[in-house]
């Protein structure tokens, strides 16, 4: 074996012990007559002692050789460590080396392999099998594997089964471009990497499975940033002879599970609100309640008072920002520029300022008397002290943007606090929403979702008021899963298709195998799918995802260490049939 032990698992009960380690040189310290070496593993640091009075020569002189990164392997005493180090696992004994291999010489590193630093975010993700070799990537890698193995045992002793399903499937509508992959056998035709393994776990539910997951790869072809990759992972399952209430008590239970394994939380409350209430509340379907700035509309008390700008709008709301009436007013002209980004898109900001006195003060005094202020400070629940923001315009576009002020203020506050977890249901979703371009509604969540039984009737008259049997899961101001009670029979599938503005031969040609399957018997079923990524990345307090896969794209869709995408060469493409037509 290259290794008895670990270059993390030594200590002072192995005094004496003959051992063998390998791994990669952290650094040295050469002082001429003895020369200390750091050897670093997966596991830990472990210092090795080359001692010119007590080494073989020929190997105190090979140790004179080592570079940073070189992979050597040693055998030696384990011995007392005269200067302890307490911030090592290892810290209280050394190795005096007796012999010495290097297995690999190392290239100078572009970067140090330390906890912080030097190498910015692109020459990390080009040399990326350097960067897992820092403590911070390592840990998140292994921290994910620790929640992927936790929601395995929860789930299996459930009785879920793993299932895998394909990953080349045909094109369907899901909501985002399909990545494609061209049929050699098949001239013209292609595959998709699957979106979701939506249509394969439903009709794992019509085999009868009852009760299925995956940890699963899923692929979109979307513009990225800091939380989305072109490829992602789900904790994807579904559960037959199941109503909503059955799907909440389960998944609720595997984000109790993993806080309590994983952070050591308790969580009793999964709080559960309807869609319009956190629209209305907090400008978004995924809200942030670790704080509060909670929104109040204020219409009845802001319009109709001489004041044009709030008159002709749909609504004026706004959120008292707890301490915020000692800011400057350079601090609040700043916030104001932060809103007009086009980013962000307000046209400009009203403010009212809570005094200490129980008077305001605002920058439309003009306006709006003490009274008046005084009901805008009763419905955003400001006190003494605190600030009132206000936008004002169209209604969903005016939320969104305070929405994005309330997430800003509380970062600049310190309110998101990423060891305060905060899961909260979100139900009642709509069922179809209305593309303003095209006039035609689309499924918010995707066409198998099942409405609200007492909606049906909807469908022909107010089809923008049927409520969907969906549910999202939020925790800390992200949507780490969703999922619904999906449709089971093929003559209500049909409907829904109709209402989507699929033709009889559309709906056949992209999901016949589906309706086909509901005339055998398919069981009523539901389910839920966790983004994995994300789950991890908040329960590791980080806010990207990058650091918890190993090997992420950029923001352009790119794998700069393999440089992929890439060309294929003209053979390839004459066997695939296909031309590529000069740019």
């Amino acid at each position: 074996m290259y290794r008895s032990h670990n270059c993390g698992e030594l200590n002072a009960s192995n005094i004496n012990t003959e051992v063998t380690l390998a791994g990669w040189v952290q650094n040295s310290n050469d002082k001429g007559f003895i020369n200390w070496v750091n050897l670093r593993d997966r596991y830990g640091i472990t210092q090795l002692l080359f001692d010119k009075g007590r080494s073989n020569e020929k190997v105190f002189e090979l140790a004179k050789t080592l570079g940073r990164e070189f992979v050597i392997q040693v055998k030696g005493t384990v011995i007392e460590r005269e200067a302890k180090n307490k911030n090592l696992a290892t810290g209280d004994i050394e190795i005096l080396v007796t012999e010495m291999t290097i297995l690999n010489a190392a290239l100078t590193p572009p970067f140090t392999i330390e906890d912080k630093t030097d190498g910015g975010e692109d020459i990390r993700m080009k040399y990326r099998y350097l960067d897992i070799r820092r403590n911070p990537v390592k840990n998140s890698l292994l921290f994910r594997h620790k929640v992927a193995m936790e929601v395995r045992k929860y789930l299996s002793d459930l009785d879920f089964c793993e299932v895998e399903t394909p990953y080349l499937i045909k094109s369907t509508p899901e909501g985002a471009r399909d990545f494609v992959v061209p049929s050699r056998m098949n001239e013209g035709q292609f595959y998709a990497l699957p979106q979701s393994p939506q249509t394969f776990k439903q009709l794992l539910m019509v085999g009868g499975m009852d009760k299925y997951f995956q940890i699963v790869k899923c692929f979109r072809d979307e513009d990225l940033r800091a939380d989305r990759q072109p490829e992602f992972t789900q904790i994807d399952c579904e559960m037959a002879f199941v109503e909503q209430e059955d799907i909440l008590n389960v998944f609720e239970g595997l984000t109790r599970h993993l806080l309590k394994e994983i952070k050591g939380i308790e969580v009793d409350k999964f709080p559960r609100i309807t869609y319009d209430y956190a629209m209305k509340t907090y400008g978004n379907d995924k809200p942030d309640i670790r704080f509060g700035m909670e929104f109040g509309e204020l219409n009845e008390f802001a319009q109709h008072k001489d004041f044009p700008v709030f008159n002709a709008a749909e609504l004026v709301v706004g959120i008292a920002v707890p301490g915020a009436g000692n800011y400057t007013r350079k601090e609040i002209d700043g916030l104001i520029d932060w809103v007009k980004r086009p980013q962000v898109g307000a046209s400009g900001m009203v403010y009212a300022k809570c005094n200490d006195d129980g008077t305001f003060k605002s920058s439309v005094d003009k306006f709006y008397d003490q009274d008046d202020l005084g009901q805008w400070a009763k419905i955003t629940g400001a006190k003494p002290g605190d600030m009132i923001f206000v936008l004002s315009g169209p209604a969903n576009k005016t939320r969104a943007q305070l929405s994005a002020l309330r997430m800003e203020l509380a970062t600049h506050l310190g309110l998101r606090n990423p060891e305060e977890f905060a899961p909260l249901w979100v139900v009642d979703f709509p069922l179809l929403e209305l593309d303003e371009e095209s006039g035609r509604y689309h499924a918010m969540h995707h066409p198998f979702t099942s409405p609200k039984p007492e909606d049906m009737q909807l469908l022909e008259t107010e089809p923008g008021k049927v409520r969907a049997n969906a549910y999202d899961m939020v925790l800390n101001g992200n949507e780490i899963g969703g999922g619904s009670i999906r449709i089971h029979d093929k003559a209500t599938q049909q409907l829904m298709f109709k209402y989507l503005g699929f033709t009889e031969e559309e709906a056949k040609a992209q999901f016949g195998f589906l309706m086909d399957a509901f005339q055998f018997g398919a069981p009523p079923h539901g389910g839920l799918a966790f983004g994995l990524d994300r789950l991890v990345a908040i329960l590791g307090g980080q806010e990207t995802i990058r650091d918890f896969i190993a090997f992420p794209k950029n923001n352009s869709g790119r794998d700069v260490m393999i440089d992929a995408p890439a060309t294929i060469d003209d053979a390839q493409l004459k066997e695939l049939h296909i031309k590529i037509d000069a740019i």
